[in-house]
């Protein structure tokens, strides 16, 4: 496996990509190209968490897919930390909409620039995204042929196109989260409050423009094959994104799949030990969500196996 940090800002530490690439062999794909999976962790828009990070990029590489971890901007620019969100916190311009979202669309134009030295197949590369993460996946999966994002970069828009969606207990709706806001402690609300600055730039936005960064509300024909996951437990991030966001894909008639696990808190990333810090985030039936989307993505992204291999083939021949 190459593993390999390339920073997306020449002057900035914090915004990276972290390449987890397969190494090819004669007894594996032998020089066919592979699938990729971008993978944005969640955090708030204050940070990029490490559990929804590398083991979940080594989950999908043992798949047989390349995977690329996108550490985007966040308020708290790659330092781990978290502000006192009951103080309120001051504003930052980097974590604001639309930085974030476009971070995405600079990967996609990497793994087509290394394509043919990491056998990346361009036409078949995912978002996936857990949280904050999730709905800036989601974000640019509705967006990616928008000029925010095309213009910006000055290329053509198909450059930008996602094969598919993985989101892992998104927020897929701003003008809900807010509606619902009464039911929420006073250490969620101001949770919420902090994030909702981090990533807008003010506490309280106006409906305008959170209708704008409420992806579930803007889903057309241009949005790909979606998966989704959440916890009917889920109190910071409520089921109801997850649901909204299938009747979306349902009402464009976008192909995706949805499962709701009973059990289990937000962040549960693969819910397994290999991403948790305490026994408290392994839920083996939402562990399942990642066998799920395998077979989902197998559907998609099989990889471009023979009928035979080269030792079964040598045998027919009576050459061994």
């Amino acid at each position: 496996m190459k593993t390999e940090v390339i920073k997306l800002y020449e002057n900035r530490e914090d915004v990276t990509l972290t390449t987890y690439i397969l190494q090819d062999s004669p007894e594996l794909l032998a020089g066919k190209m592979r699938p990729a999976i971008i993978i944005c962790p969640g955090g708030g828009y204050f940070n990029c968490s490490d559990r929804e990070a590398e083991p979940v990029a080594i989950r999908f590489a043992a798949m047989g897919y390349h995977a690329f971890v996108l550490r985007y901007s966040t308020y708290c620019e790659g330092s781990g930390r978290f502000p006192d969100i009951m103080k309120g916190i001051e504003e930052n311009v980097n974590s604001q909409y639309p930085n974030a979202m476009r971070e995405i669309g600079k990967p996609m134009l990497i793994l087509r620039e290394h394509a043919k030295e990491w056998m990346v197949d361009t036409k078949r590369i995912a978002v996936c995204g857990f949280s904050a993460g999730a709905h800036n996946a989601s974000m640019y999966a509705v967006n990616w042929q928008e000029d925010v994002i095309s213009e910006y970069f000055q290329e053509e828009k198909e450059n930008f196109r996602p094969a598919a969606a993985i989101l892992g207990y998104t927020l897929s709706d701003y003008v809900y989260m807010r509606d619902v806001m009464e039911e929420y402690t006073p250490m969620d609300k101001a949770f919420f409050a902090a994030s909702v600055k981090a990533y807008l730039g003010e506490e309280v936005p106006g409906e305008e423009m959170l209708d704008k960064v409420s992806p579930a509300r803007h889903v057309t024909e241009y949005m790909p094959p979606t998966f989704l996951w959440a916890t009917s437990e889920d109190t910071l991030v409520p089921v109801q994104h997850s649901i909204r966001m299938s009747h979306a894909l349902a009402e464009k008639k976008i192909p995706f799949e949805l499962h709701i696990f009973e059990e289990g808190p937000h962040g549960l990333s693969l819910s397994t030990q290999a991403s948790a810090e305490a026994r408290s985030l392994i839920y083996p039936d939402a562990a399942k969500w990642s066998e799920l989307a395998g077979c989902w993505l197998e559907k998609r992204f099989a990889l471009p196996l023979p009928e035979k291999s080269s030792f079964e083939e040598l045998l027919e021949q009576g050459q061994i």
